[in-house]
């Protein structure tokens, strides 16, 4: 009875923590169920590991238990803190620290979970199908904890060293409607900053000496500037002043940028935070594209630069983007370059409907952040749910050839850390084809 009173009661915290938490991140759900899952499943390993962890002598004992268990109660503590402070005032640093450490934490663990789970279901259908008694193999359970120690410590050299492990991709994009007076020019893009996640001031710094040594005719951001409110940035604003080019700066907004990934004290605050954002991108000399275009001229000859608000194909994300506004007045007979933070926008819409549109820039994917990139191997754990991860892609339709190219991110979100997904700078050379 006791026993069946205790579980009742993890059950309901769990379940109070979850819609708590709901309430803090309205748009996280997914994430948040996972968290259940797991919260759950900690239970279900401390019932499996519980009678080894008993042999120990007493202070032993209590260590690995505390250990087994900080996670959940530095989760349970920072919940009950946000009730008082409010998340998004929290310290930037911190905050992503804090949430990238238990997210190591709850993958490693669910490492042995798996392991033990699995191997005991296999020795009850051993033993049922043969009719004989089957022995638990211990270095199968030890070996779990290893793998799941090796998962954590990579993920923290993610955190460490790769996180800011900069790369420059060069792409060459040649097109017949390229005029001739842009033949070798340089855009450089960059994407998905998220300063709610950047963790070190003087490696954004290093980014922008990166940024501005390409010499770009043209720099492009292409959405996600922040992770849960504008106030990220105030730290950073001279910092990103100093990306420097010929023809300016161009942003677009992504799906975090607009703040709707944490509850407001009300619709005035949220509607603040956003009039923030365009300060913001104000201050640091940023043209922001909002369903809007302009035009670059270099001599006598023109291109477009259009940009749209986020849209995705998955409904959980915002549709406030409208090519149709940002086309409104353009000559679209000219080279077009069209920033979407979303890659699904190209494939749903721009790819199909409007040919017209040569070159989209978009990010939004970070690359799945884990993976591998050697050579020509190439693989995202992104790879099976979006196949437009990261790189170029084409499509050709009507006789018209529509170019894509996703940026895989500076920075992070939820973990931040990368492993094999390194954090890219993109510098695209535009070259014309002679008719």
């Amino acid at each position: 009875m006791k026993k069946a009173i205790s579980l009742a009661l993890f059950i309901s915290g769990v379940i109070a923590l979850i819609l708590i938490l709901a309430s803090f991140f309205p748009k996280y759900l997914g994430m948040l169920l996972f968290l259940a899952v797991f919260l759950l499943g900690d239970l279900v390993l401390w019932l499996l590991v519980r009678a080894w962890i008993k042999r120990r002598d007493k202070p032993l004992k209590l260590l690995l238990s505390a250990l087994f268990w900080l996670p959940g109660a530095t989760l349970f503590f920072l919940v009950i803190a946000g009730l008082f402070i409010p998340f998004i005032s929290w310290n930037t640093t911190a905050k992503a620290i804090l949430l990238s450490l238990l997210l190591m934490t709850i993958m490693s663990k669910m490492i042995p979970l798996a392991i033990t789970l699995l191997s005991r279901l296999i020795s009850i259908l051993v033993s049922g199908l043969f009719k004989t008694r089957t022995y638990r193999l211990w270095w199968i359970d030890v070996s779990a904890w290893i793998l799941g120690g090796l998962v954590w410590l990579t993920m923290l050299m993610g955190m460490i060293v790769w996180v800011f492990d900069f790369k420059v991709v060069t792409v060459d994009v040649s097109s017949p409607k390229l005029p001739a007076s842009f033949d070798n020019f340089r855009i450089v893009q960059i994407s998905d900053i998220h300063l709610g996640n950047w963790t070190c001031k003087r490696k954004l710094n290093e980014a922008v000496s990166r940024i501005n040594g390409l010499k770009p005719d043209l720099v492009v951001f292409t959405g996600d500037m922040f992770t849960y409110s504008s106030s990220e940035g105030r730290g950073f604003i001279s910092c990103l002043k100093e990306v420097k080019a010929r023809y300016g700066v161009y942003a677009v907004l992504g799906n975090h940028d607009y703040g709707d990934y944490v509850k407001w004290e009300s619709p005035v605050a949220k509607e603040m935070n956003f009039d923030e954002l365009k300060n913001f991108f104000s201050e640091l000399g940023w043209k922001l594209l909002l369903n809007h275009s302009a035009v670059i001229h270099h001599g006598d000859d023109s291109i477009n630069i259009l940009g749209v608000e986020n849209w995705g194909a998955k409904r959980r994300f915002q549709r406030y983007g409208d090519i149709s506004k940002a086309e409104t007045g353009i000559n679209r007979s000219l080279f077009s370059i069209l920033l979407s933070h979303d890659p699904s926008y190209w494939d749903s819409i721009i790819s199909s409907k409007h040919p017209e549109i040569d070159l989209t820039l978009s990010g939004h994917t970070h690359g799945g952040q884990i993976g591998i990139e050697y050579g020509s191997l190439r693989w995202s754990i992104l790879a099976v749910s979006n196949p437009l991860w990261g790189g170029l892609y084409l499509k050709n339709k009507v006789g018209f050839l529509s170019t894509l190219y996703v940026n895989e991110g500076l920075g992070t979100v939820g973990y931040a850390g990368r492993i094999g997904i390194r954090p890219e700078i993109t510098l695209i050379k535009l070259h014309t084809i002679k008719k």
